[in-house]
């Protein structure tokens, strides 16, 4: 009996507490909405199922968690909490993207930055909730839709705040496709939404080129302390423009961010532990994320219907690729497009809307060398 007894001490069943249960139910949900709903199911899926592996309780003091160190999951989580993964993953979207949007049609990069509107905005709203200034400023990066450079930021800043602003900032990125619609709906009116803009001109190699070159240079002196993150966007977009560096480009676009990608979901999902998440801290950071990206999304539609009054009809945007300004690649671009084509089938906003949507990536990394600059 007494052998029994001891065993029992061990199992999950005598360890768990009620936190345990809830993330567990948390972790199934994220699974299915990947599984059945097709919500991101390559952020989901990885997430979901390291919810659940963090959530398994145990004997405190085996080396089993994620928190303890010397344990396998703690040093595979030293990617996030040493900001290492993130820079990876930048490096294989700079090797996916293409530029050409952008660069055909400098003034779109306004959209990415009013995009930024829900960073700043949570910003201050996490200070009147009473976090402090490094930790606000880490929650505030949520509002650029970036997992990346949240997770980067908050490793900087408030690392005891990591596992909350990073489920947060990759939850709200899944499910930019079910929070965008309704606020792109309510800012702009049917005939705003079936604006169709003029084709973008054609962008020469030399531009593709030089673009990763000198977008490294004046973004990096403007915020220095995001060099790495920025370093490896526009290393990677450099690999995939000379054509000089293919085998290069596709090894970071395809199986280095895909490994990255598996690890960074699973540990971000790992770190949800109920008995270090489940804080009020947590719940808060949560739930102003959630505004954040509503904010973020107002602000890129509103400021493209602000660029429409000063422009000639033919030069106009339609104001639903503003919300493609959050840096969400390519989610928030895709639904910019299909909402367009809800109201007009013919109307094809996929190119417009990745302008802004790249901008976005740049913005939010801009944002976060600023606030790092100041409170890092």
């Amino acid at each position: 009996m007494q052998t029994i007894h001891e065993f029992w001490n061990f199992t999950g069943f005598a360890n768990g507490i009620l936190g345990n249960y809830v993330m567990i139910a948390v972790g199934l949900l994220y699974i299915w909405l990947a599984v059945y709903k097709d919500f991101e199911p390559l952020l989901l899926v990885p997430i979901g199922f390291g919810i659940l592996i963090g959530n398994i309780p145990f004997l405190p003091g085996d080396g089993i968690g994620i928190y303890e160190d010397g344990s396998v999951l703690n040093l595979l989580y030293q990617g996030v909490s040493r900001g290492i993964y993130p820079p990876l993953i930048f490096l294989g979207i700079g090797a996916m993207t293409d530029f050409s949007a952008l660069i055909s049609n400098p003034k779109l990069v306004l959209l990415g930055a009013a995009a930024q509107l829900g960073i700043f905005a949570t910003f201050f709203a996490a200070l009147y909730f009473g976090f402090d200034f490094r930790e606000a400023a880490s929650i505030g990066i949520i509002g650029g839709a970036d997992g990346p450079t949240a997770i980067f930021s908050a490793s900087r800043m408030a690392p005891h705040l990591l596992g909350a602003i990073a489920i947060a900032a990759y939850s709200y990125m899944a499910l930019v496709p079910v929070i965008q619609p309704p606020v792109m709906r309510l800012l702009t009116t049917p005939e705003e939404r079936c604006l169709r803009m003029k084709a973008s001109r054609e962008v020469s190699k030399n531009e593709k080129v030089l673009f990763p070159i000198f977008g490294f240079i004046v973004t990096c002196f403007l915020a220095p302390a995001a060099l790495v993150l920025l370093g490896m966007l526009f290393f990677g977009n450099l690999l995939k423009e000379s054509g000089v560096t293919t085998r290069l480009a596709t090894t970071a676009r395809t199986s280095l961010i895909d490994g990255v990608t598996i690890l960074l979901g699973m540990c971000v999902g790992a770190s949800t532990q109920a008995q270090t998440f489940l804080t009020p801290k947590s719940i808060g950071i949560f739930f102003l994320g959630a505004a954040s990206f509503v904010v973020a999304t107002a602000g890129g539609v509103a400021f493209a219907k602000l660029m429409n009054v000063f422009l000639k009809a033919e030069d106009r945007v339609n104001p639903l690729i503003g919300a493609a300004g959050v840096s969400a690649v390519p989610i928030a671009a895709h639904v910019a497009h299909k909402m367009g084509q809800k109201y007009d089938p013919g109307n094809y906003l996929l190119m417009h809307a990745m302008g802004p949507n790249v901008a976005g990536v740049i913005g939010s990394a801009i944002a976060a060398g600023v606030m790092l600059a100041m409170f890092g």
